[in-house]
Order: C-alpha cells, then structure tokens, then sequence
C-alpha cells in the first residue's frame, strides 16, 4: 500500500494519506492536521494527483464549545475573532512562532 505525503503548510508536519484514504477523498472535502488543526481543502484530484488548500485552523469556542475556522481574514488586523456560533469575542493565544492560534 503507498502513503502520500502531504506536509501542513502551517506546522510542517508530514500528513500521510493512504491509498484508501485517497480513493474515499471527494472534491471539496477537508483534511486536519493533527498537530496544529490545519484545515486543507481538497482542490484537485487527478490519478495521485491532489491539490490542497488552506481553510483556515480549526479551533474551540472557550464560551460555547463549538468549532470553527480561524482564517487569515479574520486575524487581519487583530488577535481577536467572533466566534461565528455565539458571537463572543476571543482573544487568540499564539505559539512562539506566531503560527498557531488557540482559543
């Protein structure tokens, strides 16, 4: 069985895709990183040929405990974001290397 290496453009580390996990994969559909929570958008499939790109990174509500994406848009100016569920304000903690955001 191969593995397909695909590296988070967020954290670096090395995602490994099976040959079913790549059969099951559809246009649109979303892996995580499970290490920085990355969330990349399937873009293109073709044979082994598979383009992502970056959603956003997922993380928790401290207020209602859902989830949602951090997306570059949303920390454009500030560290902090509106949690699309319950509308409270959170003020984003970011690892040393400013990469990142956690709830």
């Amino acid at each position: 069985m191969s593995i397909l290496e695909i590296v988070c453009p967020i954290c670096d580390e090395v995602l490994e895709l099976t040959e079913q996990d790549r059969a099951e994969l559809q246009l649109g559909d979303a892996v995580v990183c499970d290490n920085c929570n990355a969330e990349l958008e399937l873009t293109r499939k073709e044979g082994d040929e598979l383009d992502f790109v970056l959603l956003g990174i997922l993380t928790t509500c401290p207020n209602c405990g859902e989830e949602f994406d951090v997306t570059e848009d949303m920390i454009e100016d500030s560290a902090v974001v509106e949690c699309p569920h319950c509308h409270a304000q959170i003020e984003l903690e970011f690892e040393e290397d400013g990469t990142h955001p956690q709830a």
